[in-house]
């Protein structure tokens, strides 16, 4: 083994070679032979699903279920008057066990009995259709429910 430092000095002055029966390669052609290549597709994509957090559903006792069955009564007694109304819900994940919390507020048109769920419109009417499952509801607010307060 040549340990000389010096040993490539005659070639270090000397042109680049160019090959004659190949075209040049391109800066962005010879950066993609170096590019990091994905041996197992949709790897990462799994990875990253598994990563993602979600939330277990609550399970709500009678005494809280009765409460949200009161609140649903007052909004049909008094749908008349297009209270906007907060819901909290929770709302399954489709890939993977448990799911995630959301807010929605709007005015509710219709609470349908059958299907169990409550239609709401957007405040300004102009948006629509939020459909919410009842047995998904885990919180309502609303100015509703403080005006009738101040009455009971």
């Amino acid at each position: 083994m040549n340990k000389n430092p010096h040993r490539y000095d005659d070639m270090l002055h000397l042109p680049h070679h160019q090959s004659v029966s190949r075209p040049h390669m391109s800066n962005h052609d010879r950066a993609a032979q170096f590019s990091p290549f994905a041996a197992l597709t949709g790897y990462d994509d799994h990875v990253k699903e598994t990563a993602r957090l979600t939330d277990e559903k609550i399970e709500l006792d009678e005494n809280e279920k009765n409460a949200l069955d009161e609140k649903l009564q007052m909004i049909l007694e008094h749908l008349r008057e297009k209270n906007v109304v907060t819901f909290t819900y929770f709302l399954p994940d489709s890939r993977k066990d448990g799911g995630v919390y959301l807010t929605a507020s709007g005015i509710v048109k219709t609470i349908d009995p059958y299907s169990r769920s409550v239609i709401l419109y957007a405040p300004n009417g102009i948006s629509g259709g939020k459909e919410i499952r009842i047995n998904d509801i885990t919180a309502i607010d609303g100015e509703l429910f403080q005006r009738l307060d101040r009455f009971t």
